[in-house]
């Protein structure tokens, strides 16, 4: 019998989103966040380059066990570091395991994490990552240098078909947090959701769309809130 993911209860039409840019700086940001996204798309013919390229992929497709059976690995190895108490070097060896790749020395994650998939995500330079975050991961995660991200935020990238009768099909969106980023605490973000430079998500907040470099988004949905102006 083919084991089937938990249903992620999160649906969300995604829209074409018009993303600001209010400096070249930011432009070049934005171009190299999106050759880093780019670069992490697998060529097509396999199920996780269908999973990571953001195709509908159903239980029934041939190669599904297999990435069943990676997303598992990837939870136990998770279930370990959770288990007890970790030393930071401890939590970056596991975190190697789990993201495919070192997790830089000047970043921090505090368990539990609890993530299904890591091979899709990057954390850049002097991240801080609080308790009791789930990131699901198959759709791309990519999180730049300088992010805080607050206990309990939910990154989600994957969501379901709407139609009921192919609704164990799922396909993934990316997320990017560019530079310089504070989420807070028991945010959840959407899939397809990019925030930009510097801005800030609140507490609680739900984030369906684009959030503008420098702003401060709050609420369910979020909304621009406030602009951040540096003195």
């Amino acid at each position: 019998m083919v084991a089937r993911l938990p249903f992620y209860l999160c649906i969300r039409i995604l829209k074409t989103k018009k993303v600001m840019n209010d400096s070249n700086k930011r432009v070049e940001r934005k171009r190299g966040f999106s050759t880093e996204c780019e670069n992490q798309k697998a060529t097509p013919n396999d199920i996780f380059a269908k999973d990571l390229n953001g195709e509908m992929v159903s239980p029934n497709d041939a190669g599904y066990e297999e990435l069943i059976a990676d997303i598992f690995a990837t939870m136990k190895t998770a279930t370990e570091m959770n288990t007890g108490y970790r030393t930071p070097e401890e939590v970056h060896e596991y975190m190697g395991r789990i993201l495919d790749k070192p997790l830089d020395k000047s970043s921090t994650v505090l368990p539990p994490l609890y993530i299904d998939y890591g091979k899709p995500v990057t954390i850049g330079k002097r991240c801080f990552i609080q308790q009791c975050c789930t990131f699901f991961g198959r759709g791309g995660i990519t999180i730049g240098n300088d992010v805080f991200i607050g206990p309990k935020v939910n990154l989600i990238t994957i969501n379901h078909d709407v139609n009921p009768d192919n609704r164990s099909a799922t396909y993934g969106r990316p997320i990017v947090i560019e530079d310089k980023v504070w989420i807070g605490i028991n945010s959840t973000i959407l899939p397809g959701v990019r925030i930009g430079y510097g801005a800030i998500v609140g507490a609680s907040s739900v984030v369906t769309k684009d959030v503008p470099a420098m702003t401060i988004v709050a609420g369910n949905p979020a909304r621009i809130v406030k602009t951040i102006e540096n003195k």
